[in-house]
């Protein structure tokens, strides 16, 4: 698995803590590599504010991952060349924001990635990350400690 951070998520911790909690971006990572050897799936992430490091990560992946966990920070609502490598990577994607992005400025509720993504979080603080993973590794058909596979369920709606 791939999880991929945009820009400013590496200020987690310090950034508006009153909107995105105080956990740092490595412990988010570390939570998920964590929750990722639960499940028997290992997890890259990454973080860049740079939109083309992101780009290349994204197609450097293609063939050798099954499955993205993407929070594009800022470039959401503003990279198509983001959503492009992500319809190329070719594998199931949740896009995650750690706040709830209806609950905020307006621009913030226009994502370019929502209709190319298999789900999306939002609103859960950082467990959304751990939510994201066990969604693809259901979508995967991954046992989440005995629970439903959803790998059936994976289409377009």
């Amino acid at each position: 698995m791939l999880c991929l951070h945009g820009p400013n998520l590496n200020l987690l911790g310090q950034r508006e803590p009153e909107i995105y909690g105080a956990m740092t971006l490595g412990q988010i990572d570390a939570a998920l590599v964590a929750a990722g050897r639960r499940l028997g799936l290992e997890v890259d992430c990454r973080q860049s504010n740079h939109e083309g490091v992101l780009i290349d990560w994204l197609q450097e992946a293609r063939g050798r991952v099954q499955g993205l966990i993407i929070n594009p920070g800022g470039y959401t609502h503003t990279s198509v060349a983001i959503r492009d490598a992500v319809v190329a990577l070719g594998v199931p994607s949740i896009e995650v924001h750690i706040s709830n992005v209806y609950r905020r400025e307006g621009f913030r509720r226009r994502s370019l990635l929502a209709d190319v993504c298999h789900g999306r979080l939002m609103g859960f603080g950082p467990s959304g990350y751990t939510l994201a993973l066990e969604g693809l590794g259901g979508m995967l058909g991954v046992d989440l400690a005995g629970g439903l596979s959803v790998s059936d369920n994976v289409s377009g709606s």
